[in-house]
């Protein structure tokens, strides 16, 4: 009779050999990387536009390990502008203008590992816009949001430099009507103050600026408003007799900052009096007198001269 244990463990060896065996053997497989483009050796006296191919997708096959590895080391796709337009049939090295280019490709210039082979490349052109450069000088515009505190108002902010010279793609250049620097905040401000400010660039990378950071001063002033003061009592100093003035008040405007109005100390210091001082009796006209607290100052008064009866 057959020694059973001897054959069960004969195939168990079998099979573990044949698991080994097979964990070590992997077979290639697929995947797909997104590969940027980066631009260089752009022909002097242009600049690549927005209007281009930025990332093309290369399909590869490799062991699993192989594929980890690339994913680790972030690779870009290296296209020379000078060198791929001196073969594009559109023109020569010595003679690149402005237009819209086609440019193959290369798949030589994947930076892959050995082992690796590429399968599929999209798009298998480059899409470039060249444009000129063209310089101009615009002057600085600061634009502001939010408001101040209660009570104050701001006059135009300036900026330091006043101008600034951009240069960029002729079709960029020529679509800014006014040059702007990015918003400068205001809400609760109380005083004068200075900001360092960018210009507000939708892509900052494709202009030089002179001055591409603005120093912002925004004028920040108390509100001056005004205010009525009606019937104020005219009251009589160094009169000796009995007077009567009609009429016996006196409505006056005054003018001053907007925490001054609303100060009931400042406002109780405004009062209005005649000088009937070495008047005898008999009837005058006069000018009343009307005390206005330093920082305010008087606009209107009604009326302006009083009957004085002493008698």
């Amino acid at each position: 009779m057959p020694d059973l244990r001897n054959h069960t463990f004969g195939c168990a060896v079998f099979l573990l050999l044949l698991f080994v065996i097979s964990g070590c053997t992997t077979e290639p497989v697929e995947t797909n990387l997104l590969l940027p483009v980066e631009f260089s050796n752009v022909p002097d006296g242009m600049v690549l536009t927005r209007f281009r191919t930025d990332k093309i997708e290369i399909r590869i096959s490799a062991d699993p390990g192989a594929i980890e590895k690339i994913n680790e080391k972030h690779i870009q796709y290296p296209a020379d502008l000078y060198t791929d337009l001196d073969i594009d049939p559109a023109g020569a090295s010595d003679s690149i203008g402005p237009g819209h280019y086609v440019l193959p490709v290369d798949k030589k210039r994947i930076p892959v590992d050995p082992g690796i082979t590429i399968l599929e490349i999209t798009p298998s052109f480059l899409s470039v816009h060249l444009e000129k450069i063209i310089t101009r000088t615009f002057k600085i515009s600061v634009p502001y949001t939010g408001t101040p505190a209660q009570g104050y108002i701001v006059l135009e902010p300036s900026a330091e430099p006043a101008s600034v010279t951009l240069s960029g793609a002729r079709s960029q250049i020529e679509a800014i009507q006014v040059l702007k620097t990015k918003p400068v905040d205001l809400t609760g401000a109380q005083e004068t103050f200075k900001k360092e400010v960018p210009l507000d660039l939708e892509n900052p990378r494709q202009y030089s600026a002179s001055d591409p950071i603005i120093v912002a001063t925004v004028q920040i002033q108390e509100e001056q408003v005004e205010k009525t003061v009606e019937n104020l009592p005219v009251h009589i100093r160094n009169c000796p007799f009995t007077a009567v003035i009609e009429p016996p008040a006196v409505t006056i405007v005054v003018k001053g900052p907007f925490a001054a109005m609303g100060n009931k100390n400042i406002l109780g210091e405004i009062f209005a009096f005649i000088d009937l001082e070495g008047l005898s009796p008999g009837v005058y006209a006069r000018n009343a007198r009307i005390n206005i607290p330093v920082g305010l100052v008087m606009t209107q008064a009604d009326p302006r001269v009083f009957t004085v009866t002493i008698e």
